[in-house]
């Protein structure tokens, strides 16, 4: 009896001991610990969290480890709550120091934020959930997240964590990657993310490119949303890349066809366009007849008459009639000519007013016929 009662360890209030689950009750769970009465382990001293029922933390047969919060001849009452925070604060200043990413389940919606548990109960802030504003919390209840400790303070017992500095680090390593691996000449698929008033922001993948007004289309453009929107999927030439400041200049116009390729199906010598007096200069005035391809009028081709300088005729903005006299693909070139428009024009009045003339005689015959034959 009296090796029995030797083998009995000696307890102190502070102590930890190991001990197996020998009964899950409602409200509190049954530990031996190799003493003269078995441990007890209150329903709030299972976990640093709000729990439900004792049996959602531990089973019968686990092997547990406590501390010994109080003791009494006739009890011992344990804490598995405390064993696991210290440990969990150790574990926490390691991680804060070392910057560690690591998981944690979401146990809880609160307001204001989420609930973790780290060991000790932990919190995500709603401003540090994601890098976009979250309207609501309740498809997170249950999910694990990837976080770092942002805040720690254990007199405080405050534990704060931080989701969306995973995210950003990461968004910050994709964009280096891919801002180093962009070259001149590359040609890649972005997405319009906004339109300003000097061009257009492109997304590449993680970081934006900005597409200069002047570089959208090979014609000139008023406004960027003329050509782009907000959401288009378009394909940029990377024109030059600037790491130290982050800034890359693209362009769309590069990978479009250019207005003069194929202009030879588009234009044949004859043909008749309707054009925009573009710019007046002194042998002539070009004229565009599709966005970027300009045609020349020669001055001698402008008019059915001597003219001094183009402005006699044409103004700039004026839309006008004109004959293809040559198209020259190679060398982007298009001859073009209103005075072959109006000859053609003239003579078909001179035509018109011959025939009318021819009619008229032959009417005004019979009716000098008839009139002769009554004196006849």
């Amino acid at each position: 009896m009296t090796n029995e009662f030797n083998e009995i360890p000696e307890l102190n209030v502070g102590d930890t001991v190991t001990g197996t689950v020998v009964k899950v009750e409602e409200k509190q769970v049954l530990v031996d610990i190799g003493y003269k009465t078995e441990g007890i382990v209150p329903i709030s001293e299972l976990s640093s969290l709000h729990v439900e029922l004792p049996s959602d933390v531990v089973s019968e047969g686990d092997s547990v480890t406590l501390q010994v919060k109080k003791l009494t001849d006739e009890e011992v009452v344990l804490s598995k709550r405390a064993v696991d925070a210290e440990k969990a604060w150790e574990d926490l200043e390691a991680k804060h120091d070392n910057k560690e990413v690591f998981e944690t389940v979401v146990k809880e919606v609160v307001k204001g934020g989420l609930v973790v548990d780290v060991g000790v109960r932990g919190f995500i802030p709603a401003s540090l959930v994601e890098t976009y504003y979250v309207e609501d919390f309740s498809d997170y209840e249950g999910k694990s997240l990837e976080v770092i400790v942002e805040e720690l303070d254990r007199s405080q017992n405050r534990v704060i964590l931080s989701h969306r500095a995973v995210v950003e680090k990461e968004e910050e390593e994709k964009k280096k990657e891919l801002l180093d691996s962009l070259e001149q000449g590359q040609v890649i698929e972005g997405t319009v993310q906004r339109l300003t008033g000097f061009g257009a922001f492109v997304d590449l993948g993680g970081i934006d490119g900005l597409v200069h007004i002047s570089q959208l289309a090979h014609y000139h453009v008023e406004k960027a949303s003329d050509v782009v929107s907000e959401g288009d999927k378009i394909e940029v030439e990377v024109l030059s890349v600037d790491r130290d400041n982050e800034r890359i200049s693209l362009s769309h116009k590069a990978t479009l066809p250019g207005p003069w390729t194929n202009i030879g199906e588009r234009v044949s010598q004859g043909d008749v366009l309707e054009g925009t007096v573009k710019r007046l200069v002194s042998f002539g005035a070009f004229i565009e007849l599709f966005p970027g391809v300009e045609g020349l009028v020669h001055i001698s081709q402008i008019a059915n008459r001597h003219i001094g300088t183009p402005d006699e005729v044409l103004e700039v903005g004026q839309q006008v009639n004109v004959k293809v006299l040559d198209v020259n693909e190679e060398d982007e070139r298009i001859s073009l000519s209103i005075k072959e428009l109006e000859q053609e024009k003239e003579q078909v009045e001179v035509k018109n007013y011959e025939k009318d003339d021819d009619h008229s005689g032959f009417q005004l015959g019979d009716v000098i016929g008839d009139q002769l034959d009554k004196y006849k």
